[in-house]
């Protein structure tokens, strides 16, 4: 269930039929990488065929930019609904607490992880997020070993993209988490550090403007949109 935008693939599925897919592959003992597209990304990997191959090498790549799906409705195409990084992240939270699922929390700067933690634990009672390191801990062998003497099932890595990503797949043998999701900014936004578009402006696909209008300077960055619907349109 993949649709391919000028080289790179985006799954159909929504929240409820990924939490549920990768709960499954949690229970079968198999790693899987869940990695973020949007427009930004696909139009960089044009330029980066080892970004594209990053991408493309995730199990679940979901549609994370209202921009994919204006492209596959114009190509009448499957993707109907944003996916977004932040709501797939609070959407595990939530079944991993039904299911008893460990979690960890890597990366950010130094505190916001644990402030993560503790607002995640107030909105999700019974949450088990077994530890948390920060994003500038440099020494391989201390994040790995932190990493695995909690024994998570669920990894949530914010160092920023493409970083994280390159991370999950230089590292998903060598941890033991079975499904690993790069998050960005989330923990600061979780943790109230950083605060997100409306929910009006979220139904409607629109934190982007939002963004525009906060930070006019950006106006650059979201020129890429509409380049990139001629594009994969024309493809």
């Amino acid at each position: 269930m993949k649709e391919n935008f000028l080289g790179v693939d985006v799954c159909h599925y929504d929240y409820d039929q990924l939490a549920s897919l990768l709960m499954q592959d949690i229970e079968k003992k198999k790693k899987s990488f869940i990695v973020a597209i949007n427009p930004e990304k696909i139009m960089k990997a044009q330029e980066d065929k080892e970004l594209m191959k990053l991408l493309n090498r995730a199990d679940y790549q979901i549609p994370d930019g209202i921009g994919v799906i204006l492209a596959s409705k114009l190509k009448g195409g499957q993707v109907k609904n944003r996916v977004t990084g932040i709501d797939m992240m609070l959407k595990l939270c939530k079944t991993a607490t039904e299911q008893g699922k460990r979690i960890f929390l890597y990366g950010g700067k130094p505190g916001v992880a644990d402030t993560a933690k503790a607002a995640l634990e107030k909105q999700f009672p019974g949450i088990q997020i077994v530890g948390t390191l920060n994003g500038y801990e440099k020494d391989e062998k201390i994040i790995v070993e932190t990493i695995n003497q909690h024994q998570p099932e669920i990894i949530f890595v914010a160092l920023g993209s493409p970083a994280q990503e390159y991370w999950i797949v230089n590292h998903m043998n060598q941890v033991t988490p079975y499904v690993f999701q790069g998050v960005g900014g989330s923990y600061d936004v979780i943790s109230g550090n950083l605060k997100r578009a409306p929910k009006a402006f979220q139904t409607m696909g629109l934190e982007w403007l939002y963004r525009l209008m906060k930070e006019p300077w950006r106006w650059k960055r979201q020129m890429i949109l509409p380049l990139f619907l001629l594009k994969a349109l024309k493809k």
